[in-house]
């Protein structure tokens, strides 16, 4: 049997040793950790609230996932001001009404997905996310001879995966910088007061189709708008072309 004999000593410096390796293997991990985090905070995407546009124009959009009675009052008052809009529909209300659907392309506005069943994206698969795209894509275009290019998520849910599966798809994500909160069946001096307060050139607001009072506050809130100079035009004319980015904050920008 081979006996070693450490002295006190060097004991001490092989213990001082194990301990510095060991912090040493700790603020590895640490690092990393950190590292890992800085880029995915970095890769985070966005969908488009914005855009930092040159121009002095704004977009305003409707969503329809219910109901249709004040519909075809707000597509009269968009013609009578000569205003093209966005209209982002649900297969459930195209379903409901697929001579309106038609009727919002016959019109001049812009169509955009807003999904097959209208459910919170980021709790679906990625073939969910996929199918209900196509299959909100394939009534659209069956029911109203229209291809869509852009999407908006229903509730305003979305992470990484449901933008790039969007992406992937050939769809720009879109959200809205001013809301209305029309579907709050706010009065029609509550919804102009809110859009009213803030607006301003790149901005994209956000109406439903069916909101109480919504028909009621648009032509108050469109005459402000061109009396400000604001030109109203769909989304998709508001968006930037050519080579540009979204921020952190959701502004298209030019790079």
């Amino acid at each position: 049997m081979i006996v070693w004999h450490i002295g006190k000593r060097t004991l001490t410096i092989i213990m001082i040793l194990a301990l510095l390796l060991a912090g040493w293997g700790i603020l590895q991990k640490v690092e990393s950790s950190y590292i890992v985090a800085t880029v995915s905070a970095q890769r985070k995407l966005v969908p488009i609230y914005k855009v930092d546009c040159s121009e002095k124009m704004i977009a305003i959009s409707f969503d329809a996932s219910w109901g249709a009675e004040r519909t075809e009052q707000i597509l009269d008052i968009l013609d009578k001001y000569n205003v093209k809009t966005t209209f982002f529909l649900v297969n459930i209300w195209i379903e409901d009404y697929p001579d309106l659907a038609a009727e919002i392309v016959e019109r001049g506005h812009e169509i955009g997905l807003h999904t097959e069943t209208h459910p919170h994206m980021t709790q679906l698969s990625d073939s969910k996310i996929i199918e209900e795209l196509n299959n909100n894509c394939q009534l659209i275009s069956d029911t109203c001879d229209y291809t869509p290019k852009l999407f908006r998520p229903p509730y305003g849910d979305y992470n990484n995966r449901v933008i790039e599966l969007a992406n992937s798809l050939g769809y720009t994500t879109i959200q809205w910088s001013v809301d209305s909160l029309d579907w709050k069946d706010l009065s029609a001096a509550e919804i102009e007061q809110r859009v009213l307060k803030k607006i301003e050139a790149g901005d994209i607001v956000l109406f439903h189709n069916n909101g109480l009072h919504t028909a009621e506050a648009l032509p108050s809130i469109i005459e402000e708008c061109q009396r400000r100079g604001l030109k109203i035009v769909p989304v998709g004319e508001l968006l930037l072309d050519g080579d540009c980015y979204t921020d952190i904050n959701g502004v298209q920008r030019e790079k």
